[in-house]
């Protein structure tokens, strides 16, 4: 497995990936509330993430002329979440299947 710190890396680009997918339009301010991350933290994995090409920017006039962003997936990007979507179904099958022994484990403790 990999370590605590690369997969918390992984599985927090996968969610940023996955949110920008489904909501290109939203603020980084609500990735972060939905994720539960810092504003920072966000950022931060945003501009890794146009780093890589994975995601691009398009600026956008909204209906109040202010200023906004898309955040939209590139060919490169929609690759990347599908080979990250995978990698965390498998980390997480993995995680359910150590609970599950333990919680078995500790109600025959109880019996």
């Amino acid at each position: 497995m990999a370590s605590r710190h690369t997969s918390v890396k992984e599985d927090t680009r996968f969610r940023v990936l996955r949110l920008l997918d489904e909501n290109p339009d939203m603020t980084q301010r609500e990735i972060a509330e939905a994720l539960g991350i810092s504003l920072g933290g966000v950022n931060f994995c945003l501009r890794a993430l146009v780093d890589k090409g994975l995601v691009k920017i398009q600026n956008f006039q909204n209906s109040k002329n202010k200023m906004g962003y898309v955040y939209l997936l590139t060919p490169m990007g929609i690759t990347e979440k599908a080979g990250l979507t995978a990698r965390f179904l498998k980390r997480k099958l993995y995680e359910y299947e150590m609970l599950k022994a333990e919680i078995e484990a500790l109600q025959k403790e109880f019996t």
